[in-house]
């Protein structure tokens, strides 16, 4: 010490000289703290880290929450040391450490929200079903927010040397505009406690909200949005709390359920329903789906023709099988031997009201598996055999006519040629 006293003998009558000379030491402290922090704790830990088998330790590490850390020890330096600077003004001393402590302050938080960052990854791969099902996201959103209004409370209070209570106190009378500012976080705030109390949406659903054009699977779910991705690709926002005001479909229940629906018509030529004769119905008889079909329905219309004609009424009251009935018959056996129907779930086929467009006969049932392409591969294998089997039934499909059926019913209209008149 004697030595340093001797050597700086020569500048005490230059102040503004040691006043530098001890800024320039003050800087050379704080670099060489920065250093030895990050040598020292950030690769000491992150080796260390490396070698132990948890996976919490690797999130914080990847985050970069204790890289973050290590820069508060060169604040702590910069705040404490400058009071040891001789002959510097006191305004000066005074703005350069709530500079410092307000880094200081700034330094922890975001620290603190890399820190929850890494919750949320930690809890989205400990269980990637629960995380899909109870997102968190929201959650840690909303604690950023908080965190971050502490820490401008603070950082104001430091930086201009005040109670950080008596900040708070003066926020009471701002209550009515802070409202106002986090209307729409307080709003999804509550849309997302519902959301996930209630079990109305994960990630990865496919919803339908046709107000908003959002047609596809959930992507993302945070405190103020959440994204959908549509069928052509693109991206639809919608605020969280649109989702409560608001309906939308999931279609999370039909995955669940195993079995996808069907529900279309055919629309049938009324003018072709009619009765079978005996011969069309040992034809139809060589069907194998709707064999035992026919032998229990003539036998059914057998006893009840019978004991009509033994009562002695007239022959125009008996039943007869008819051709729609018969086909409606084949649907059901068909639709319940086909392999890619769900046979546990709902099986119609059933009429519905006629119209100017034919008679509907809609099948209605849920195919085996709920992936689109094999849905809409079954549907169309049903639908084409049924188009085809028709005309054997003797009906007829109904289609609006087109030009070709108007110009082919006009030529098969025209009046033949007038015959010339023999010669007498």
């Amino acid at each position: 010490m004697d030595s340093i006293r001797s050597a700086l003998a020569p500048l005490q009558g230059y102040p503004w000289m040691m006043t530098m000379l001890q800024l320039t030491a003050l800087v050379l402290v704080v670099w060489l703290a920065g250093l030895l922090t990050r040598l020292l704790l950030v690769r000491t830990i992150g080796q260390a880290v490396r070698m132990t088998p948890t996976r919490w330790d690797d999130a914080l590490l990847g985050k970069g929450v204790i890289s973050r850390l290590a820069n508060v020890v060169p604040a702590l330096v910069v705040y404490y040391g400058v009071g040891i600077v001789a002959d510097l003004p006191a305004a000066v001393a005074s703005v350069v450490r709530g500079v410092a402590g307000a880094f200081v302050v700034v330094t922890i938080a975001l620290s603190l929200g890399k820190l929850l960052d890494a919750v949320g990854e930690l809890y989205a791969q400990r269980d990637e079903e629960r995380a899909k099902a109870r997102p968190i996201k929201g959650y840690l959103q909303l604690l950023k927010i908080i965190i971050y209004l502490v820490t401008a409370i603070l950082v104001i209070a430091t930086l201009f040397d005040r109670d950080p209570l008596l900040l708070l106190s003066g926020l009471g009378a701002m209550t009515a505009v802070l409202l106002l500012v986090f209307k729409d976080t307080l709003m999804s705030l509550v849309a997302s406690v519902q959301l996930a109390s209630h079990d109305m949406l994960r990630v990865g659903d496919w919803i339908e909200m046709p107000q908003l054009n959002a047609d596809g699977y959930a992507i993302d779910i945070s405190l103020h949005t959440v994204k959908v991705q549509n069928w052509d690709r693109t991206i639809t926002t919608i605020p969280t709390w649109r989702l409560i005001s608001e309906s939308f479909k999931n279609w999370r229940g039909m995955f669940e359920s195993g079995g996808r629906r069907i529900k279309r018509s055919l629309y049938l030529d009324q003018t072709s329903v009619r009765f079978l004769d005996e011969r069309e119905r040992e034809e139809l008889q060589r069907f194998a789906l709707i064999d035992a079909y026919l032998d229990r329905k003539h036998q059914e219309l057998e006893e009840f023709n019978s004991k009509l004609l033994a009562e002695g009424k007239d022959p125009i009251n008996t039943r007869r099988v008819t051709n729609i009935g018969t086909f409606r018959a084949y649907v059901q056996a068909y639709l319940e031997a086909h392999s890619g129907i769900n046979a546990e779930m709902l099986l119609l086929v059933r009429q519905l009201q006629p119209g100017p467009t034919g008679l509907p006969l809609e099948i209605y049932c849920f195919t085996a598996s709920t992936a689109w392409v094999v849905h809409e591969a079954v549907q169309a294998d049903i639908f084409d055999h049924l188009y085809a089997i028709l005309p054997r039934f003797g009906l007829r499909v109904f289609q609006q006519p087109s030009g070709e059926d108007v110009s082919r019913a006009l030529k098969a209209g025209e009046a033949p040629a007038a015959r010339p008149t023999p010669a007498v």
